[in-house]
């Protein structure tokens, strides 16, 4: 049976700033979508009858 593969610090530094980069991408993605919603609902959103 081999042995559980090791980390370098290298290596999970790339890991860490990798993950960092991910979470920074999905962020701005996630306000995209929210800042296009708002902008395409404008001022209709105020007029609504509920």
């Amino acid at each position: 049976m081999q042995q559980p593969h090791q980390w370098t610090k290298e290596e999970l530094a790339a890991r860490r700033k990798r993950s960092i980069v991910i979470a920074i991408v999905l962020v701005a993605v996630m306000a995209l979508f929210y800042v296009t919603t708002i902008v395409r609902l404008g001022g209709n959103v105020a007029d609504r009858v509920f």
